[in-house]
């Protein structure tokens, strides 16, 4: 492999990783999705390094944990400081372009739950640039430039390079009710934009999962067509300017988060009784943890969710019918990503590309009788999808079971590119395992770091979680609790027996723990570095 290639990434948001035909999905077809695997390489064992978008999104970003570049939550937004591995690429002579979402700043307004406290009184107060740590922290350029105050006129533009990316076509948000970019071009196609989008515009429907309506947005103007068509001018464009220079370019889909609106066709394209029960409400034996008891006791009491993003119980049908919504707009992106390819076979720019597909983080979808996310660390929660196809690459239609995540795109991406990584960069490359599936990679472990801005039942304010999976184990603490999760995922794949306080297991539960220490030490920060002995 001498060549410089071309990158595309295609990163879905809330995608768990059997949603795919090509992850063995018994109903979904995602036949586009499925060709790069089949041409590539599928990764069965890829996991985030924080399962929220911030964070996770932050990481792949910079190849660093959530506790290295500092976005340990949604609502921090990832410092204009930090260096990116999109930088890397640009400052190497590639054109870099991101399409869709970014989310490495925040895209609400809404105040944070630990806000800046006044100093006890007749002490003398920090100036604004020392309140943090680091002197000036957010001083240093505009923090506002995905929140929908900033985009409430036509000309807002970014300030551009935004994280490394040269070119950016954005779209904020989750279903029908995006901004950016996206909203102002649906404003010009449509002056009524407003009285399409949004639950209140909803078209009538029977379904009675939360945060779910029928979208009067057309399939034409939905986000994920947006997103799909400007990806497919961006490489038109590359391919007409005559340029040399090779790209990297990402097309990023907000969905398939919540709330549920796939537009069109695709709202009832399968049906809640195609679905399948999740393992959970069929097992009579089943004592879930204390933070997950608390929320399916909630759902029993007939309580709302407390939270419109985290974890929440719900009963089978509104796990079938979350699962067929989902179905439908995992079905539209495919429809997009087949548009990408094309166009990159259209301007003979396939045959010097690497193509990859991942997400952000997964969604409960009913498994263990929830939805969404929170400090869970189920494995459709923490494991996504990641493809890769190179075209120089003779291996194609594999699958491995190499351990790797999110970290790990950075590492991998600039040693195609042959550029050398920036100190401070944890994840690993992976070009071992591309060229030989069967290898083990460079881990035998991956660390998942979890600390949420929110109040949860029996976690409490501000919970924090740490957990580690391996090969055959997955093993979860929780900060402040001396209870936590022990599972056997070779012979409990769906992790429903929590050994945690199993006398038979204590010997294997003190041996993970000590590896997730040495783990967390092994990720403890090396930049900057010294600048002699002292």
């Amino acid at each position: 492999m001498t060549t410089r290639p071309n990158f595309v990434l295609i990163i879905t948001d809330q995608h768990r990783a059997d949603y795919l035909g090509c992850a063995g999905h018994p109903v979904l077809k995602t036949p586009h999705i499925d060709s790069i695997a089949e041409s590539g390489v599928q990764f069965n064992r890829f996991y985030v390094s924080n399962p929220v978008c911030m964070p996770n999104r932050a990481t792949l970003m910079t190849g660093r944990t959530p506790s290295a570049h500092g976005v340990r939550q949604n609502g921090i937004p990832l410092p204009l400081s930090s260096n990116t591995f999109v930088e890397m690429l640009r400052v190497a002579g590639y054109k870099t372009a991101l399409v869709g979402k970014s989310h490495l700043q925040n895209f609400t307004t809404f105040p944070p739950l630990n806000p800046d406290s006044d100093p006890p009184e007749g002490y003398a107060p920090p100036p604004d640039a020392l309140k943090e740590a680091q002197k000036g922290a957010f001083m240093d350029g505009n923090y506002k430039q995905e929140r929908p105050d900033f985009w409430d006129t036509p000309d807002a533009k970014l300030e551009l390079p935004f994280y490394g990316y040269e070119h950016v076509d954005l779209c904020f948000g989750h279903g029908d009710e995006c901004g950016g970019d996206y909203y102002w071009w649906l404003k010009q196609h449509r002056e009524d934009a407003d009285d399409l989008i949004g639950p209140k515009n909803g078209m009538a429907h029977d379904y009675s999962v939360r945060q779910a309506w029928r979208t009067k947005v057309p399939e034409e103007l939905y986000p994920t067509r947006w997103i799909a068509d400007y990806a497919e001018k961006y490489l038109n464009d590359h391919a007409k300017s005559g340029t040399d220079a090779p790209f990297y370019m990402v097309a990023s889909f907000p969905d398939p988060h919540h709330p549920f609106t796939p537009p069109g066709k695709y709202w009832d394209q399968y049906k809640p009784e195609q679905m399948e029960i999740p393992e959970a409400y069929n097992v009579n034996d089943w004592q879930p943890p204390p933070h997950v008891k608390a929320l399916l006791d909630r759902r029993d009491e007939g309580l709302p969710p407390e939270d419109g993003i985290m974890s929440y119980g719900i009963n089978a049908q509104e796990a079938l019918e979350a699962r067929a919504l989902t179905c439908g707009m995992i079905s539209m992106v495919d429809d997009g990503v087949g548009k990408i390819l094309a166009a990159l076979k259209a301007n003979g720019l396939d045959k010097n590309t690497v193509v990859m597909f991942t997400s952000d983080h997964g969604d409960h979808l009913g498994d263990h009788c929830m939805l969404r996310k929170g400090p869970a660390h189920y494995r459709e929660l923490v494991r996504v999808a990641f493809l890769w196809s190179d075209p120089e690459s003779d291996v194609a239609g594999a699958e491995t079971e190499a351990i790797s995540g999110t970290m790990d795109i950075s590492a991998t991406i600039l040693d195609r590119a042959k550029v050398a990584p920036y100190n401070g960069l944890q994840g690993k490359s992976m070009l071992e395992v591309v060229a030989d599936p069967s290898s083990d990679g460079p881990r035998d472990a991956f660390l998942i770091e979890e600390d949420n801005q929110r109040v949860l039942p029996v976690l409490g304010k501000d919970p924090k979680a740490r957990t580690l999976i391996t090969k055959d184990w997955r093993l979860s603490v929780y900060h402040g609790h001396d209870w936590g999760e022990l599972y056997d995922l070779e012979n409990d794949p769906g992790e429903l027996v929590n050994l945690w306080d199993s006398d038979d297991h204590r010997d294997i539960k003190m041996t993970l723990m000590k590896r997730l220490v040495q783990e967390q030490i092994s990720l403890n920060d090396t930049s900057p570095l010294p600048l002699g002995r002292a």
